[in-house]
């Protein structure tokens, strides 16, 4: 399989020749020449196949360059029950990502039984399984530059740690995360991992790290790669836990499902589109934002207009503090008929500080094929699902899968059952939990002290020339 770039002026890779290395030369983000299709027969062999052994299925669609016995040994050393039971007691984790029914139809999809405590660390464990694997072929080294609005970074810095070869380079936005989020990133030791606070706001970072990217030489010169949800094989992975969850919450392959899901930077719900348009029977994808609406605001309106720093607000969710959704370029190649020129033409506008309209153009009639509906949370609207989940179920969620919930209880066709994706544990938002309920949320064990954990962490102004010298003296010569 070769891989193409949204804005169509890069040439066809393989998988890993893409694995490493984030935005294609173009600025563009690299997608399937042609997504896979899943046939009936596919789908009842996956039936009732252990996750390790469906995300084999899955991925050796889209890694057709790693011989089969090795992709095996790699997703099978990623996914096992011991590295996924960070989390609840009475969770089925040989199931790795359990289903949890709430009510007949209404699910809680569990994908935080990871080292780090969310749904991040289902793709970034694999890969570090795979940027080892694939380093070590080369006989390469690889300095990750990524930026985090919350769990991307503590699940790269997890999964990178001590591995061969490999540096990791964080971004986040400085004194924006909660305290949990910044201890279990900032108290890591290892001396392969660098924790950089920006002063500013999570899309600050996120495009320091695109404009490295796009500094060709001085990528070229430190071996930079990225594990943001720009990197096609986290997207690949996390396709793999709708297939799982379809399957879970349904007796037979004629059945369809909406799944609900919180979206910051459109790389989870991303996955959802793709599991579709490779034949998974979903029947609705709900997109749930919080009060930073730019996403809600296009599906409703065909408006996409990402909002200025000041007009991004730190909120009781804030892995979704994010007002440029890096995938949804992803999706809009897709929505225009894979027209790269109509891409480009769209971001140089959105890369000017712009804005880009679809009502009343051919592509707000094909909108509604991709069976996308979406909608927004508030602060008042998390406390309330946290309250009613607790009292209604005994369930515990985060502040993201409260939005989730929210907006899929609104926007769900009756006649679907609803999975709702977790997003992370509670222990990571204690805070608005206390406020919601008045309790502490419990913690798995080695956890209950982490902030009280020495930290190391370099705070930073957003300029991107210091971020260069750092990185550049960070790496020995």
């Amino acid at each position: 399989m070769k891989y193409i770039s949204t804005r169509g002026n890069s040439p066809a890779k393989n998988f890993t020749e893409i694995l490493l290395g984030g935005l294609a030369p173009d600025g563009g983000l690299y997608l399937p020449e042609e997504y896979p299709q899943v046939t009936r027969a596919d789908l009842d062999n996956w039936r009732n196949l252990p996750y390790a052994d469906l995300a084999y299925a899955v991925l050796s669609k889209f890694a057709t360059d790693i011989p089969a016995a090795d992709l095996k040994v790699i997703v099978s050393k990623t996914y096992t029950s011991a590295k996924y039971h960070n989390a609840r007691a009475d969770s089925d984790t040989q199931q790795i990502t359990p289903l949890r029914t709430l009510e007949s139809g209404m699910h809680i999809l569990e994908l935080s039984n990871g080292p780090t405590l969310s749904f991040k660390d289902m793709a970034m464990q694999l890969l570090g399984n795979l940027f080892e694997y694939v380093l070590d072929k080369q006989g390469e080294e690889l300095n990750i530059l990524g930026a985090t609005s919350g769990d991307t970074g503590s699940a790269a810095e997890y999964a990178m740690r001590g591995k061969r070869g490999i540096r990791v380079f964080m971004l986040s936005p400085h004194g924006k995360m909660s305290a949990f989020q910044r201890a279990q990133m900032f108290s890591l030791q290892d001396p392969n991992i660098f924790n950089i606070a920006i002063r500013g706001v999570f899309d600050e970072a996120q495009d320091m790290v695109k404009a490295v990217s796009n500094d060709h030489a001085f990528k070229a010169k430190y071996k930079i790669g990225t594990v943001n949800s720009i990197n096609w094989a986290r997207v690949s992975a996390q396709i793999v836990y709708y297939f799982k969850g379809y399957f879970a919450a349904t007796q037979s392959n004629d059945e369809k499902v909406a799944f609900s899901v919180p979206s910051g930077n459109f790389g989870n719900i991303c996955a959802g589109h793709i599991a579709r348009m490779m034949g998974l029977p979903i029947g609705q994808l709900i997109l749930a934002t919080n009060e930073n609406d730019v996403l809600d605001e296009f599906f409703r309106t065909g408006v996409y207009r990402p909002r200025a720093t000041d007009h991004t607000y730190h909120t009781s969710s804030p892995s979704m503090d994010i007002s440029k959704a890096s995938n949804f370029e992803r999706f809009i190649f897709d929505l225009v008929g894979r027209d790269a020129a109509k891409v480009r033409e769209f971001w140089s506008g959105i890369d000017a500080g712009g804005a880009f309209d679809i009502k009343g153009t051919p592509y707000w009639h094909e909108l509604s094929k991709f069976g996308f509906a979406s909608g927004k949370s508030t602060h008042l609207d998390r406390l309330k699902i946290i309250r009613e989940l607790w009292e209604d179920y005994d369930v515990m969620v985060d502040t993201h899968t409260a939005d989730g919930i929210k907006v899929g209880l609104e926007q769900r066709r009756p006649s679907l059952p609803l999975i709702c994706l977790e997003t992370a544990l509670p222990a990571k938002f204690e805070e608005t939990i206390i406020e919601a309920l008045g309790r502490n949320p419990e913690r798995p064990a080695g956890l209950e002290s982490i902030e009280k954990l020495p930290q190391r962490v370099e705070v930073m102004d957003a300029d991107l020339e210091k971020l260069k010298a750092y990185i550049a003296a960070k790496i020995p010569n």
